[in-house]
């Protein structure tokens, strides 16, 4: 029979997760189908008991279910209890487990894909939701020399690095505190970019920086990017690549097959104009 996944959110359909999984599907021989549903705002957890009783093996959590998901699971691996949030779900009898993949797509997509070393380097990341909560624990596996979390509420940056401060070097810091610091990458993890907005970053934090990466994807040179640019960053991505990159990884654990994303990457990729 053919294995049923699933990704969940509400709205849906502008989810690019079918398209994803489905390529991969095809270029590994697995025999699944992955359809998106829709979740009721006010039924969350009654629709995924529903996708397990006809058959359902794991689902991918996106806007606005992260929490929910994270509540209803019985197992959490440790980036989704550090993160407080889950973007993947994998069923196994009476077992729910969870785990957060949207760090470690970042990652891969920064180092692997872009071939920039995290290791050594001073890292400002924007914001302190639920992208950068997921963020941190694979960001600091990396080794950087410093972690700098910009939040416009600082305490809610502060309590995020005092939560992963035994994993790494993590700073909380108000963005106009950035004046005058110098970074070696830096990663808008906001949302300002979905609104055309863009965050109250010192220009010259960018300065001098090698990468500047904007989560948001498929908008083309965002506010962000084009501030990076004009900054003189050499190089600068959109989330496309991160967003198959956790993608493949959720395929990975549900069906032990690394998908290559080089393809999917390149099919999906705006250029940033």
């Amino acid at each position: 029979m053919t294995d049923r996944y699933a990704v969940i959110g509400n709205p849906i359909g502008h989810s690019k997760s079918p398209l994803i999984h489905g390529s991969f599907a095809a270029a590994t021989g697995q025999d699944i189908a992955y359809s998106a549903i829709e979740g009721p705002l006010d039924g969350f957890a009654d629709t995924v008991h529903a996708f397990r009783a006809a058959g359902g093996f794991g689902m991918n959590i996106t806007a606005p279910f992260k929490l929910q998901a994270f509540d209803l699971a019985t197992d959490r691996l440790e980036r989704a209890e550090l993160a407080g949030a889950t973007n993947a779900l994998k069923f196994e009898g009476s077992r729910i487990y969870a785990d957060n993949f949207d760090g470690v797509g970042l990652v891969n997509d920064i180092t692997r894909n872009l071939g920039v070393a995290m290791k050594g380097a001073r890292v400002l990341l924007l914001g302190a939701g639920g992208a950068a909560r997921g963020a941190l624990l694979p960001f600091l596996a990396q080794a950087p020399a410093e972690l700098v979390v910009a939040n416009r509420t600082v305490a809610t940056a502060a309590g995020l690095a005092g939560k992963f401060a035994a994993h790494g070097r993590v700073v909380a810091s108000g963005y106009a505190e950035l004046a005058g610091q110098r970074f070696d990458m830096v990663i808008n993890a906001t949302s300002a970019s979905l609104k055309a907005e863009l965050p109250p970053l010192p220009a010259e934090a960018l300065q001098g920086a090698g990468l500047a990466y904007e989560l948001v994807y498929g908008k083309g040179l965002t506010p962000f990017l084009r501030l990076a640019q004009n900054a003189g960053v050499p190089r600068l991505a959109d989330g496309v690549g991160m967003l198959v990159e956790q993608a493949a990884e959720a395929f990975v654990w549900w069906r032990g097959v690394r998908p290559d994303t080089r393809a999917v990457i390149d099919r999906m990729t705006i250029p940033l104009i």
